[in-house]
């Protein structure tokens, strides 16, 4: 296959890790890279044997360059998009896809319209333990009730004057680190959400937004709510993921998902399906252009007739499951993260390679991207005006369960 040519629109932290992370993945090849501080955009396009350029549109001039790989910042990310899909390049786009509800619509009628690829990279698509979770789902977990995530992130590299404080640079704190989570949430549920509640603290009367909250509905039957504080100390980072089945509870810890506890009660099927999944890693984590090592791991464990009795009730419904189960999935704990990370990015671009040279929709599509951000907007402004604020229907995310990137 004939690679495809990537161009690279900025030369900075992460613009360097998606070359390096792409840099031995079969069908795809760096051949330009663009950044206004041409010594940054030399220096990462001499490590790979690319050219350098000093301004993105030249890109869009080259007929080495299939796809263009938009790793700016937040607020330039739906016109260089835009532009790259009219010139009938393809689009790797680093989260958001767009920082108002308005672009994010107008870039899913130019892929539609333009017959290209686009690929958000929301890297939780693309974690073996969150493609797992959905994996388990039918036989074993059942439907998510509820959602929640708590984030304590760091703000120690987050000087006053960074761009990340800026709503108009990066959208605001929803916009640009909620989208993330937003759409984990709409794969684990698979139902579109339909209306938010949010709120929002300063840090001082005059200071920044720090700490934001969110609860946002999927329909009428489940909730899924989201808090995140950039206010802790590196050492202090935590972040925990609560995925409440009913029958059964989910743990994930880390924002980058790296273990997670499955505490269940089941019935016969469901503990004969838990007793064979340590033999089915491969199957049951498998996420095309991921590498698994044999760090990934499922470990098992079937307490039988463990409440004395089968019956029970929860949400108004009989329920049969006398049974209890725990499950741990990892990929190999918290010295895995970087490796983890780097090869979830490294598959959302496999995504990308697959749906160009298939025809097949990608797993993380404008779509998806444009459903976190319209979440992303409708928290912000209720965390404004202190109200529910609706999704547009044309808006909301779609199933993509059924999809096999």
């Amino acid at each position: 296959m004939t690679s495809l040519g990537l161009g690279l629109v900025g030369a900075g932290r992460f613009a360097g890790f998606v070359a390096d992370v792409t840099a031995d993945l079969p069908g795809v090849e760096l051949r330009a890279v663009a950044d206004p501080v041409l010594e940054r955009a030399q220096a990462l396009a001499h490590r790979h044997g690319a050219r350098s350029l000093p301004d993105w549109e030249a890109l869009l001039d080259g007929p080495d360059v299939d796809v263009v790989v938009v790793a700016t910042p937040p607020a330039t990310h739906a016109h260089i998009a835009a532009a790259a899909l009219e010139a009938g390049r393809h689009v790797f786009c680093e989260k958001p896809l767009a920082t108002d509800v308005g672009q994010a619509h107008e870039l899913i009628e130019l892929v539609e319209r333009s017959g290209r690829v686009l690929v958000v990279d929301h890297v939780l698509r693309y974690n073996p333990i969150l493609r797992a979770l959905t994996a388990l789902q039918p036989d074993l977990l059942g439907p998510v009730q509820s959602f929640s995530f708590d984030n304590d992130a760091s703000d120690e590299d987050l000087d006053p004057a960074h761009w990340f404080w800026d709503p108009a640079a990066s959208g605001g704190i929803f916009v640009e680190h909620g989208v993330h989570f937003f759409d984990a949430a709409a794969m684990l549920i698979d139902r579109p959400e339909t209306a938010v509640q949010a709120s929002a603290a300063r840090r001082s009367h005059t200071g920044p937004v720090d700490l934001v909250s969110a609860t946002v509905m999927h329909g009428e039957q489940v909730l899924a709510t989201h808090t995140h504080s950039f206010t802790h100390a590196h050492r202090c980072e935590r972040q925990l993921m609560r995925l409440d089945h009913g029958a059964a509870e989910v743990r994930v810890d880390g924002w980058i998902p790296i273990d997670a506890a499955i505490d269940a009660w089941t019935n016969e099927d469901g503990a004969r399906f838990v007793e064979h999944l340590p033999s089915r890693v491969a199957e049951v984590m498998h996420v095309n252009g991921y590498r698994l090592d044999a760090q990934a791991r499922i470990t098992a464990r079937v307490h039988r007739d463990a409440a004395g009795t089968a019956h029970a009730r929860g949400r108004g419904l009989p329920l049969d499951i006398p049974h209890h189960v725990r499950v741990q999935l990892t990929l190999g704990g918290p010295s895995a993260k970087a490796k983890v990370y780097a090869e979830s990015v490294r598959a959302a671009m496999a995504d990308l390679v697959s749906a160009v040279t298939t025809g097949t929709t990608p797993y993380s599509s404008v779509r998806e991207g444009a459903a976190a951000v319209a979440v992303a907007a409708a928290a912000t402004r209720a965390s404004h005006d202190g109200r529910t604020v609706a999704i547009p229907d044309h808006l909301r995310s779609t199933s993509t369960r059924m999809r096999t990137a």
